[in-house]
């Protein structure tokens, strides 16, 4: 009862990762896209940065 109680909670845990890893990777994806478009829709003039630190 307790190796099932274990495997369980590994399947469950494995699944939570795979979860959150897939979730980091659209998130990576949606900001590589953003950072592309203002990488190309830059001004023309100035110092040539879109963004501003």
């Amino acid at each position: 009862m307790v190796a099932l109680l274990l495997v369980l909670l590994l399947a469950l845990l494995l699944f939570g990762a795979g979860f959150a890893f897939k979730a980091l990777w659209w998130i990576a994806v949606i900001v590589f896209v953003l950072w592309l478009v203002g990488f190309v829709a830059r001004p023309k003039g100035g110092t040539g940065c879109w963004y501003r630190w």
